[in-house]
């Protein structure tokens, strides 16, 4: 094996190679800081310039919301430039370790390319994370628990994703912020003296984490299928061979190589750049809630069709309800039902009562954005309990049985409240997006050698580095299309596994034992970080 393409090894001794070598001069370079040097500051400009016209309506007294939103708003980028530099590096691992790219070129790349698939995300796994959280938590966001519940978060995931990337372990930003959630769901629920998961949507919780782990299975398979599809199409003997000095691959694999770079930094912005977005967005609306609490762009004209669904879907209601129940208040019937997810006839009676009384102040204002300043948390509380538990009626095996077309007129009235409380204005994705970007600059390095080195035995040939990028493109482009969030770096790094099984190179068990612990690991370590933090912050805002 020749120092150009000699690997790191248990069985054999370090030897420095020549692309060591290029990443220890590596920087992101001359015109690649210019580059992204005027995005930033383009970047910043938007971003103060609309920030600014949102709190234009904000008038307080105190300076307090507002260091405080300050202090939030850094704490949720730092998370996301922790994950730029974490997980954004396997996506130019293989570019740079088949000598496609030169590295600075290639982290610049990614970083554009992240940047543009923040910015064009839908925000659906932005609120699949926000949605495993306590619904009453939510609905506390302005409270000292609200707080304590997003620092927790916050805080746990970036320093469980700062010791794996000290080690130089590819583990899941993705798993590290959903244990986080967990971990803050179970302290929220001992500390009010009832199960530890009841306040927690298991349900969300199976199916985000069926997604985390069938994922990297995915990436393994079908890898290996890719791999198999380029030697039966593909009979150039070049492509399964070790790169020799720093030449480049051939035109068309090279062109591959980088297209599948970009698309695997464009995924990752637009699948892992949402888990903070929502985050983020929690933190708005606790600090400055009479601007982010209700999305003002919700005119008199749609609220003329909401007031129309509305009267349909209390109609629905009262079909399903009970005679016999008599009712107090609407509210705590129904945060007690979406917290115990317990199912009592009073419950169809307050949906409806709540219904409409949604449809006579969304009327009496005319739009989203006339609702009176000290109204709009309120609002915004009475339409996401009202969409949660629209969501648990539908779980509960003791809830009436909904017809079709009662379900479809229920379905389109939901869709009306999430439009209304669950949105992501664009200066908060340009934010994301520059974060992610800057933390790809920075660390990049140690991820890359773990993947470009550590996994298999021998060093990644052209065809693989196809495969395994072609893969993890498709598999995380493929779960954000359904709201699912997926790690980047697990289906990466399985990718580049299933190529070297393939390949018959054989596997690094020490690096694929590690890989595995930080996966067995992070989901549980997270959870306990962030749930003993909830605690402690807890204490400190009470």
């Amino acid at each position: 094996m020749s120092t150009a393409t000699a690997i790191r090894t248990s069985e054999t001794p370090y030897t420095k190679s020549i692309l060591d070598e290029k990443l220890e001069k590596s920087s992101v370079g001359k015109w690649g800081g210019i580059v992204f040097g005027v995005m930033l500051v383009a970047g910043l400009i938007y971003i103060a310039t609309h920030l600014g016209k949102d709190l234009s309506v904000v008038h307080s007294a105190s300076v307090f919301p507002f260091v405080l939103l300050g202090l939030a708003l850094f704490i949720a980028l730092g998370f996301e430039f922790v994950n730029g530099f974490h997980d954004t590096a396997n996506a130019v691992a293989t570019c740079i370790y088949t000598h496609s790219l030169e590295p600075h070129i290639a982290v610049v790349y990614s970083g554009i390319m992240n940047f543009v698939g923040v910015l064009l995300s839908s925000g659906l796994v932005a609120y699949s994370i926000v949605s495993l959280l306590p619904v009453e938590l939510i609905l506390k966001v302005s409270s000292g628990s609200g707080f304590a519940m997003v620092f927790a978060l916050l805080v746990a995931a970036i320093l469980w994703n700062l010791a794996t990337w000290w080690k130089g372990l590819p583990a899941s930003s993705s798993h590290t912020m959903i244990g986080s959630v967990i971990g803050v769901g179970i302290a929220n629920q001992l500390m009010h003296g009832r199960s530890g998961v009841s306040g927690i949507d298991v349900e969300q919780v199976k199916k985000v984490f069926t997604a985390l782990l069938v994922s990297p299975l995915v990436g393994f398979g079908v890898a290996i299928l890719v791999f198999f599809l380029f030697k039966l199409v593909a009979h150039d003997p070049r492509l399964y061979k070790a790169p020799e000095g720093t030449e480049p691959p051939p035109f068309y694999i090279r062109a591959l190589l980088i297209l599948t770079c970009g698309g695997v930094s464009y995924a990752h912005g637009s699948n892992d750049g949402q888990k903070g977005m929502g985050l983020i967005m929690l933190i708005l609306v606790g600090t400055v809630p009479t601007a982010y609490a209700l999305n003002h762009t919700v005119d008199r004209g749609s609220i003329v069709t909401f007031a129309a669904v509305s009267t349909q879907v209390a109609g629905a209601l009262h079909n399903y309800e009970d005679p016999n129940v008599t009712l107090g208040e609407s509210g705590p019937e129904l945060e007690k039902f979406v917290a115990d997810k317990k199912y009592e006839p009073q419950v169809v009676t307050a949906l409806e009562e709540m219904v409409n009384d949604i449809r006579n102040e969304a009327v009496s204002y005319g739009s989203l954005g006339n609702v009176p300043a000290e109204m709009q948390a309120n609002v915004r509380n009475q339409m996401y309990l009202t969409s949660a538990t629209f969501a648990q009626l539908a779980k509960s095996k003791d809830a009436p049985k909904i017809s079709d077309a009662d379900k479809k007129v229920i379905a389109n009235y939901k869709g009306f409240l999430d439009k209304s409380t669950k949105f992501i204005p664009t200066w908060v994705k340009v934010a994301v997006a520059l974060a992610l970007g800057l933390g790809t600059m920075v660390g990049w390095k140690r991820i890359v050698v773990t993947v470009g080195e550590k996994i298999g035995k021998t060093h990644l040939t052209y065809a693989q580095g196809a495969s395994a990028e072609l893969t993890a493109m498709c598999t995380i482009l493929a779960a954000d299309n359904f709201g699912l969030p997926v790690s980047t770096t697990h289906v990466l790094s399985s990718g580049v596994a299933g190529t070297m099984m393939a390949n018959g190179s054989g596997l690094q068990m020490s690096t694929i034992r590690n890989i595995a612990l930080a996966w067995v690991f992070t989901l549980p370590a997270a959870a306990v970080l962030s749930g003993l933090l909830f605690l402690l912050f807890n204490k400190i805002a009470s």
